[in-house]
């Protein structure tokens, strides 16, 4: 069977009545836990695993991924809106689309994050039926060393997200680090910086850390700013992005898509890593970086997109080669091994109807979730006109409620009001969170594919990344972005033109 022959097949498994209620109930569901921050689609897929197996094996997996991308969507939503990451894939749409709300802009944030979420997704869909053997083959590749490489490039863009002062925003890459080896190292097993609190030991969560830092240490901010100022969000002005917003968007949305889909299909890459890598790339190649932070419609279009792409790309490497990338696919790989399928090589031969019906609900999933979300944009900027002295403690409400409900922990919720303290403290003194955040979420991932990578070496010396061809390219990529500033510093005082910023 073609592949066009195999996606009509898979059109016509998807469109049946029951596959149909599985998309739409998937996006919903997925949708209102994306808004709900503390949820997460882990802790919702976890609970409803045991009732997929009372389900048609389609029907649960079509599900299970509407729940997946639903979530994505949904994300941005409170990020826009009040400041708060509903995911943790949506904590950088906070730093632009939260400004854009408060200038009166939250309609076309909002529709900028639904039309490029469902571009990026839609873009992703299309390459994992068109090229997933092929990109299966290549992830397979990427080991411990090659996570490193990337993670490592990675690293290099911090300096595209520091804000006006470069030496603020390295100290807080540095303090972020330090936030991410907390808890038992996943190689030795030995405990750090847990000072005897068990709390500790499985390390700080992010969930927590992006809700203190955003959400409630933006509320204690705005409250204070409120009594000085008066009213802090301005009245929405439009409900969809302009023209302008499109011409503006175009490129980051394009290179949201494809860097968000070649995150996703590596084993280990993550929606998260793929809108902070978004971020930081969109700020380097911005006419007008000074916009950035202060709210960039760019730094909205290419995280969105990003993070959906990468969402449906991680399908890839769990499809055909049955490993997951994050640990929503390793509860679809558990949901799938309970009804005896085994996903790998020999899915596409033995099990047809679920890989081209998965794939081709994705295509209808990502529209439901426009027609579900461009109309509630209105309803959603309404919440902007809720008095603040209303809003503000009904948003801590929801802070609190979603730092407890992920573990149902006390200490998240002591770890969310001392990060709250510290974004406050941030944001009164004019720092960017966003480097705290970048080394946070990377720095663990960039230590343990590290020492791995170095076991695997057997000498421990650091040339071996550049025995192994993707390694040695990636680190190349890196030590020249690092080196650029400096070199184009030296060519500007060899020429004669002036003092150039490093």
């Amino acid at each position: 069977m073609d592949t066009l022959g195999a996606l009509v097949h898979g059109f016509s498994i998807a469109m049946t009545p029951g596959n149909l209620l599985a998309v739409l109930l998937g996006a919903f569901i997925g949708t209102v836990i994306g808004v709900l921050p503390g949820l997460g689609p882990t802790a919702t897929l976890a609970l409803l695993l045991p009732i997929t197996i009372g389900m048609d094996m389609v029907s649960a997996l079509i599900m299970m991924a509407g729940i997946y991308y639903g979530a994505m969507y949904g994300g941005s939503t409170t990020s826009i809106l009040v400041n708060i990451p509903g995911e943790a894939a949506s904590v950088v749409t906070c730093i632009d689309g939260y400004q854009m709300a408060r200038k009166g802009r939250a309609g076309p944030a909002l529709g900028m994050s639904a039309f490029g979420s469902f571009i990026g997704g839609t873009v992703s869909v299309v390459a994992v039926m068109l090229i997933s053997p092929f990109l299966a083959e290549t992830a397979l590749k990427f080991g411990a060393p090659e996570m490193f490489a990337l993670l490592f490039f990675a690293f290099t863009c911090i300096g595209g997200l520091t804000g006006k002062s470069r030496a603020q925003g390295l100290l807080m890459a540095c303090i972020g680090l330090l936030l991410g080896v907390v808890g038992t190292d996943d190689i030795q097993g030995v405990d750090r910086f847990i000072f005897g609190q068990l709390y500790l030991q499985d390390g700080i969560g992010l969930v927590p850390l992006a809700m203190g830092i955003f959400g409630l240490g933006e509320i204690l901010y705005n409250i204070e700013k409120r009594e000085e100022q008066g009213a802090i969000l301005e009245t929405p002005k439009s409900l969809l992005p302009t023209r302008e917003d499109w011409r503006r968007s175009a490129m980051p949305i394009a290179r949201g898509s494809l860097l968000g889909f070649g995150i996703g299909v590596i084993p280990g890459g993550m929606p998260a890593v793929a809108s902070l890598m978004s971020y930081a790339v969109e700020r380097r190649v911005a006419k007008r970086p000074e916009e950035f932070g202060k709210g960039a419609i760019e730094g909205v279009a290419g995280p969105e997109t990003a993070n959906n792409a990468a969402t449906a790309g991680g399908f890839v490497p769990l499809l055909t080669l049955g490993i997951p990338t994050n640990s929503v696919l390793a509860l679809m790989l558990a949901a799938m091994m309970l009804h005896g399928v085994t996903p790998g090589p020999l899915l596409l031969l033995k099990w047809p109807d679920v890989f081209w019906g998965v794939i081709a609900s994705m295509y209808i999933g990502n529209i439901m979730l426009i027609i579900l979300n461009v109309p509630m944009i209105g309803l959603f900027v309404q919440l902007l006109r809720v008095p603040y002295g209303i809003l503000s403690p009904l948003i801590i409400m929801f802070i609190m409620l979603g730092a407890y409900a992920l573990k149902s922990s006390v200490g998240d919720l002591v770890a969310t009001i001392l990060f709250g303290l510290m974004g406050y403290l941030m944001k009164r003194f004019g720092i960017e969170p966003a480097p705290l955040i970048l080394a946070f979420v990377l720095g663990p991932m960039l230590e343990n594919n590290l020492s791995k990578a170095l076991i695997m070496s057997h000498t421990g010396s650091p040339l071996f990344f550049f025995s192994r061809p993707i390694s040695a390219t990636l680190i190349s990529l890196a030590i020249l972005v690092l080196l650029y500033p400096l070199v184009r510093w030296g060519w500007h005082l060899v020429t004669g033109r002036g003092k150039v910023e490093a």
